[in-house]
């Protein structure tokens, strides 16, 4: 069996792909791959994933220059979930975090924990 023949993707020809630093198991981002993005990060070893609000594939960093460098990929059991392990740049979150998991709820509100590592104004152009 070809490899790809081993990922489940959903209806939309989706699969969910969670992006963990390789050195510290912090989780940085969750995205979605289909099956043209998840064959292009195996051929070039950068994160590439498929963007559902712009119906188009993405390099994580094209923009930011904050790209993520693939080390390993892993399967879960079932086959429906993807787990890519990076060598993380400083910042990957596109509001300037180093993760897009910064926010922690403490009692009724989410607070931000930690600090922002760039301006998304300048890196942008815009406010993100």
């Amino acid at each position: 069996m070809n490899w790809i023949e081993e990922v489940k993707f959903d209806a939309n020809g989706l699969v969910p792909a969670i992006v963990q630093d390789e050195k510290t198991g912090e989780v940085l981002m969750v995205a979605y791959m289909n099956e043209e993005s998840l064959k292009k990060t195996v051929e070039d070893k950068v994160a590439c994933f498929y963007s559902r609000s712009r119906q188009k594939l993405w390099v994580k960093g094209e923009t930011s220059g904050n790209f993520l460098k693939v080390k390993e990929i892993w399967l879960d059991c079932d086959g429906d979930a993807i787990l890519l392990k990076v060598e993380a740049p400083p910042a990957v979150c596109h509001t300037g975090y180093r993760s897009c998991f910064h926010r922690v709820l403490r009692g009724d509100k989410f607070e931000i924990e930690g600090i922002k590592v760039f301006s998304p104004e300048e890196v942008y152009g815009k406010e993100k």
